[in-house]
C-alpha cells in the first residue's frame, strides 16, 4: 500500500484585522457577554470588501494555492486531482456559486486543466474530509498526488449578527467568533518514516445533532458552557469523540501513550473548551496530553481552514521541529468528530 504524506502547505489571511471588542461595541444591545474571555479570541482577519480588491472565497483560495505550490515540487499541471472543501463559495459580492464545482474553477484558474476535480462539503471538518478522501484515493492507486483547498469568506455571518442581535444572550453571538482565511495542502504517494499520514478517520453521529439546539455546535461550544444543560450535552458528545479515538486505537493495536504525539490541534472555536477537552482526554487515557497548538487569539474560528491554518502559522514561526507527530481533532456540525495523525518533516511555510 502506498504511504501518503503532506508534500506542501500554504495559507492566506486578509490584511484587515477586526477585534472582538470592536464587534461587541457595534451591537445595539447591552454588552454583558465577555466574548473574548469566553473564547480566547481577540482578533480575526476580515476580507477586503473594496470592489477593485474584493476577496471572495475563490480569491482567498487562489492565494492559498499559490503559496502552497510555491513550496511544492509539483507544478499545477502535474496535479492529478483538485478537491475544494469550502463552506462558503463566493465569487464576488453576494455571488454564491453552487455550480460549476469550485474545484473545477480553481483548477482551471491555476492551470491544472487536466486534473480531476470535485467538491466536498462537511462543515468545519471539510478540509480533513478532503484529506481523508485524497489519502484513500492515493492508497488505492487512483491518483498519485492532489491538492485540497478551502477558502472561507465567512465573516459576513458576523456582519449579519451585528445587525440582528436583539438580546444580551442571542444564538448569533457565536457568529462573532469567525474569521476569514484560506489554506491548501498537497498530498502525494512518497511517504516514508519521516513524512507520513498515519491514519485519518471521521465519524458522523447524527443521533447527537438534536443537542445543537438549532445552532452550529462547534461555534457555540464556548458560549454553551454558560448553562448547565448545554454543558452536559456538549460533554456527552466530547466524551463520545474521545471514546471513538480509544476504540480506533484498540482496534488497530495502538495505545494513546504509544502514539507519542508531540502536538495536537483542535478545531479553533474556544480556548477554554479546548483546555477542557484536554482535561477530559487526559482523564480518559490516564496520561499527559501533547502540547496544544492554536491561533485563536489572532485569527478566531476560521471554519474548515482552522487546523491547517494553525499548522501553517506554527511552521512559519518555526515552532514545530522536523519529525514531529501531529494529531488533528475535528469538530463540526452534523455531528462530526474524528482524528488525523501525521509525522511531518518536509513541510515549510
Amino acid at each position: 500500500m502506498q504511504r501518503t504524506r503532506f508534500e506542501s502547505i500554504g495559507s492566506y489571511t486578509p490584511e484587515t484585522v477586526r477585534s472582538t471588542a470592536e464587534l461587541i461595541d457595534s451591537l445595539a444591545v447591552p454588552r454583558s457577554l465577555d466574548l473574548e474571555r469566553i473564547t480566547g479570541i481577540k482578533n480575526r482577519r476580515v476580507y477586503d470588501a473594496h470592489p477593485d480588491r474584493y476577496e471572495s472565497s475563490f480569491e482567498l483560495a487562489l492565494r492559498a494555492i499559490d503559496d502552497c505550490l510555491s513550496h511544492s515540487d509539483y507544478a499545477a499541471d502535474e496535479l492529478d486531482i483538485v478537491i475544494s472543501a469550502s463552506i462558503t463559495r463566493t465569487r464576488g459580492k453576494e455571488v454564491f456559486c453552487y455550480a460549476p464545482a469550485f474545484a473545477l474553477m480553481l483548477g482551471n484558474a491555476i492551470g491544472a486543466t487536466s486534473a480531476r476535480h470535485f467538491d466536498v462539503s462537511n462543515a468545519c471538518a471539510g478540509m480533513l474530509t478532503g484529506v481523508l478522501v485524497l489519502d484513500r484515493m492515493i492508497k488505492a492507486g487512483v491518483v498519485r498526488n492532489g491538492l485540497v483547498v478551502s477558502g472561507e469568506q465567512i465573516t459576513p455571518i458576523a456582519e449579519t449578527a451585528v445587525r440582528e442581535i436583539s438580546k444580551p444572550y442571542d444564538p448569533q453571538f457565536a457568529a462573532l467568533t469567525v474569521g476569514d482565511a484560506a489554506v491548501a495542502v498537497v498530498l502525494d504517494d512518497r511517504g516514508d518514516d519521516h513524512d507520513e499520514i498515519h491514519y485519518v478517520e471521521l465519524l458522523t453521529a447524527a443521533e447527537g445533532a438534536e443537542h445543537c439546539l438549532g445552532m452550529p455546535s462547534d461555534r457555540t461550544a464556548g458560549i454553551a458552557l454558560y448553562t448547565d444543560n448545554r454543558a452536559m450535552q456538549n460533554e456527552g458528545r466530547y466524551r463520545q469523540a474521545i471514546n471513538r479515538i480509544d476504540t480506533f486505537l484498540q482496534e488497530t493495536g495502538r495505545t494513546w501513550a504509544g502514539e507519542k504525539f508531540d502536538y495536537w490541534i483542535h478545531h479553533q472555536f474556544s480556548a477554554p473548551v479546548i483546555d477542557y477537552l484536554g482535561h477530559l482526554t487526559e482523564q480518559h487515557f490516564g496520561t499527559p496530553m501533547p502540547q496544544a497548538l492554536n491561533v485563536l487569539h489572532d485569527f478566531g474560528n476560521t471554519a474548515s481552514t482552522s487546523h491547517f491554518l494553525v499548522l501553517h502559522e506554527h511552521l512559519a514561526q518555526q515552532k514545530i521541529p522536523k519529525g514531529s507527530k501531529i494529531l488533528m481533532i475535528p469538530a463540526a456540525s452534523g455531528l462530526v468528530s474524528g482524528h488525523l495523525a501525521a509525522t511531518i518533516s518536509r513541510l515549510e511555510a
